[in-house]
């Protein structure tokens, strides 16, 4: 009998970790080279923790035979032990392990302290410091290194047996530390949500592996806050109490009388918060009642102690008209009294009836008037944008309230009621965009008497935060409303803002494939649109246009998914624009090749990623929706370098699940920016995908050209389908609470399967 032979009978193989020949990042699934004994290499398969060459280790399994590669182990258990010699802990650090040492130090290292070496990295980590080349900074860099990966890969071990994945254990570890065994022991529900976001159904199978009781009072609130955070990310603020107990007993597989006890006591507890509003009685979890309360009773408020009006009104209006050699229309005159004669203005309207025309004259108006006026808007491209019509610093939000994080990636605004903004206007562009929780902190740092001039377009999609905070102050006829309609003669000829309106006035636009800055190509077979959106961000428009392929031109899709979605047609891009070649490095994490050069964005908030300015300003944060380019990939050390507008971010490899490719991208993640060019597939999806708000958002961010190619008659049903994203909220009806004059709204309520989303 060979060898291979007699191993097909062991169940259990144990040996030191000679190489790792492949490793999926986001499932774990790991081929290694393990030396056993008589010195033979066997190949190890399976999901596993990270590990690295030196590492002993134990599995547990079955032999197979692979068809191309030969006799491999099959891991079902994995039990890991760190090396104990001098000369497996050099291969082991060797390997690169451990952030900050390589061949050289672990050299240095293993000379000076041997087969004691880990224990000094654990328990005399400044001992380090006695090694050349390695100072007090970069020793506890070292060490902090080691005990994250020590303690990660504890936690990984101990969440493995309940199917958390590698990817999953490691956000885990990131939110708890040293604590995620103990807290995922003491309340498995908490992996529902941020970071680790099992849902609630995959959670409760933990729990009850751990032996938890269907009516357990700690399950019963779990299912009922899983289903009010999880609507947030349908946008609602608060849901019905009928509703809550309806969608809950569901998921809880319970009776409604023992999920509305549960919901009693945690009205009670506090954990939630109730209000009565037009329609019923809506629950909502405690820091989102707050801010919708604050807001309503700020603003009132701040209407009360409006700021002294401006004087000589009428005659600043006469005079700029005169040096800008143009006549204000009525609406527009209007909104600038409005502005300067009171404290709060919302100003809204579509493209071409001269809102930034408006904006420009309020600011000239009120810096005449001797008032320090701040422009902001919710995304650094708004606020560029903002920045280069009105010819004056704009920032974002965040920046403007000079938010900084905490390790939990909590916000701290450094503005706020002790500290407020030093300004006497503030304008704020793109409203639509801003959710509940912004706005509150907002109005928190702005003192009474300051001016607050919001502008936005109500027929855009709202924020992809909880609220709907535009919608619903104008609804609630509480504050002065201005909105422009008259679209100017210089802006009639451009189709890009004719077929805008007649869109979103429920007509067809005009298809042309002849000239204007508003071309339809129409064909039918997604392989050709495929094609031909291929040809036109590489060849045509460039040629025709001059236009960037990279900084110009940008494909947008209602959805993700489908032949027609952004995952497929970034990858078509990707190999088109930026096609592979010795000089650009490559890397493939979380599923997704990454490739220098590549036109990348930001799917999410993170505040842990640095970054510097080009002014040498240094610091963290890089925001939902920023787009930039992948300039530097040093797969060795897992650093990636992203440029930004006008800053340089680097990220881990741990942080790339916040990256995709961004040659396409869905109309939510284009709000707010403006392109100058657009390209867009029509090609029937889903009717929540697919519906008239979305199609005027997707134009409206055309500066001077959109070329749609596909089919007319998906057009056609998109102006067609006038479904308007309804949010359950409260913020109109408390600022109405006094006249209760509202309807009542609804919108359906999601438990385990919303609606695709960004």
């Amino acid at each position: 009998m060979d060898q291979w032979t007699e191993m097909e009978q062991l169940q259990r193989i144990q040996g030191v970790v000679d190489s790792v020949t492949f490793r999926n990042e986001q499932s774990g699934w790991t081929v290694l080279e393990l030396a056993i004994e008589f010195g033979q290499l066997a190949t190890v398969v399976g999901v596993m923790p990270e590990v690295y060459a030196g590492e002993q280790l134990s599995a547990e399994g079955s032999w197979g035979e692979h068809p191309s590669f030969g006799p491999q182990f099959e891991a079902k258990t994995i039990e890991r032990s760190l090396p104990n010699s001098a000369s497996t802990i050099l291969r082991y650090l060797s390997s690169g392990a451990i952030k900050g040492i390589g061949p050289a130090t672990a050299s240095r290292l293993v000379g000076k302290f041997g087969d004691k070496t880990l224990e000094v990295l654990e328990k005399q980590p400044e001992r380090l410091s006695e090694i050349k080349g390695i100072s007090p900074t970069k020793a506890r860099i070292i060490a902090e290194d080691y005990a994250r990966k020590f303690g990660v890969r504890e936690a990984t071990v101990y969440l493995a047996q309940f199917g958390v994945t590698v990817q999953e254990a490691a956000k885990a570890w990131k939110k708890w530390g040293s604590r995620t065994i103990e807290q995922v022991k003491s309340d498995p529900y908490s992996l529902c949500g941020d970071p680790v976001n099992l849902g609630f159904e995959r959670a409760d199978e933990i729990a009850t592996q751990m032996g938890m009781e269907k009516d357990d009072l700690s399950r019963m609130r779990a299912g009922v806050l899983y289903v009010l955070r999880h609507n947030l990310n349908n946008g609602h603020t608060c849901l019905p109490r009928e509703k809550v107990c309806e969608v809950s007993s569901h998921c809880l597989d319970v009776d409604k009388d023992a999920t509305d006890y549960t919901i009693q006591k945690m009205l009670e507890d506090g954990e939630l918060e109730s209000e009565q509003l037009e329609s019923g009685e809506f629950l909502y979890l405690p820091y989102l009642h707050k801010a919708e309360s604050y807001v309503a009773g700020r603003l009132q408020m701040m209407m009360e102690f409006a700021p002294n009006p401006c004087a000589n009104v009428e005659e600043n209006i006469q005079e700029v008209e005169r040096q800008e050699g143009m006549q204000y229309g009525n609406l527009q005159r209007q909104a600038i009294y409005d502005a300067l004669l009171q404290g709060i203005l919302i100003l809204t309207g579509g493209p071409g009836t001269g809102k930034t025309t408006t904006i420009n004259a309020m600011i000239q108006l009120l810096e005449k008037n001797g008032e320090k006026v701040a422009l902001a808007a919710p995304t650094g491209r708004a606020a560029k944008r903002i920045s280069e019509v009105t010819n004056r610093e704009a920032k974002t939000i965040h920046r403007l309230l000079e938010v900084e994080w905490t390790p939990n990636d909590r916000p701290v605004f450094g503005r706020n009621e002790r500290n407020p903004l030093d300004y006497d206007s503030i304008i704020v562009d793109e409203l639509s965009m801003v959710d509940i929780v912004l706005f509150e902190n907002l109005l928190r740092a702005m003192r009474l008497g300051c001016r607050l001039i919001l502008v936005g377009d109500a027929d855009q999609l709202p924020s992809v935060g909880a609220g709907n905070v535009l919608h619903d102050l104008i609804a609630s006829g509480k504050l002065p409303v201005v909105s422009l309609e008259e679209v100017f003669r210089q802006a009639q000829s451009s189709l890009i803002v004719t077929n805008a309106h007649r869109i979103i006035h429920g007509e067809m636009p005009e298809l042309s494939s002849h000239s204007g800055d508003f071309f339809f190509l129409d064909t039918s077979a997604p392989d050709q649109i495929s094609k031909t959106i291929v040809d036109l961000c590489t060849t045509r428009l460039p040629a025709a246009y001059g236009y960037s392929p990279q900084l110009d031109l940008q494909v947008l899709c209602p959805g993700k998914k489908g032949p027609l979605g952004t995952f497929q047609l970034n990858q078509v891009l990707q190999g088109s624009l930026n096609p592979s070649s010795k000089e650009k490095k490559e890397a493939s994490v979380y599923g997704q090749l990454f490739r220098e050069g590549d036109k990348v964005m930001q799917i999410r908030n993170n505040y842990c990623i640095t970054w510097e300015r080009d002014d040498g300003t240094q610091g963290e944060g890089v925001f939902n929706g920023d787009v930039g380019t992948l300039i530097k990939i040093d797969a060795a050390a897992g650093l990636f370098t992203v440029r930004y507008e006008d800053r340089m971010a680097d990220y881990t490899s741990e942080m790339l699940s916040d990256l995709q490719l961004a040659y396409a991208v869905t109309v939510h993640k284009s709000q707010g920016s403006e392109f100058p060019a657009v390209v867009m597939p029509m090609y029937p999806g889903a009717p929540q995908l697919c519906y008239r708000n979305l199609l005027y958002t997707a134009v409206t961010r055309a500066k001077s050209l959109i070329v749609m190619v596909g089919r007319r008659s998906v057009v056609q049903n998109m102006v067609f389908n006038h479904r308007k994203t309804k949010r359950y909220s409260g913020l109109r009806d408390l600022l109405c609470r006094d006249d209760g004059l509202l309807d009542s709204s609804t919108s359906e309520v999601h438990c385990c399967d919303p609606l695709e989303s960004d």
